[in-house]
């Protein structure tokens, strides 16, 4: 058994994170969706050129985000990710993991 063909290029689960934490019932999943993008393409936060963000999935308080490039995992990994937003009406920490995905 090979597992699942890759979904977008080879090493799309290279190039994956993991995250929960965020909150769930605040925002519609659209417009989390466009936080989420934009705090892990911030410089700052370690973050890089987003490929996708996935939101909803079939799990329940967990997206994926997909970078272009492997390395701005390690460096989104190596820093305490803090989502931090107006629309938002506290800072959440979020947890991050490398994305593994059978």
């Amino acid at each position: 058994c090979l597992g699942p063909p890759e979904r977008m290029g080879s090493n799309w689960t290279e190039r994956t994170i993991a995250l929960s934490g965020f909150p769930e019932d605040i925002l519609p999943s659209t417009v989390m969706t466009d936080k989420l993008t934009i705090h892990f393409l911030r410089p700052r936060n370690g973050g890089g050129e987003v490929e996708s963000v996935m939101y909803p999935t079939d799990e329940p308080g967990i997206a994926y985000v997909t970078f272009e490039k492997e390395e701005v995992v390690n460096s989104v990994l190596r820093k305490e990710q803090v989502l931090e937003d107006k629309q938002l009406p506290m800072k959440y920490p979020l947890k991050v993991s490398q994305n593994n995905v059978e």
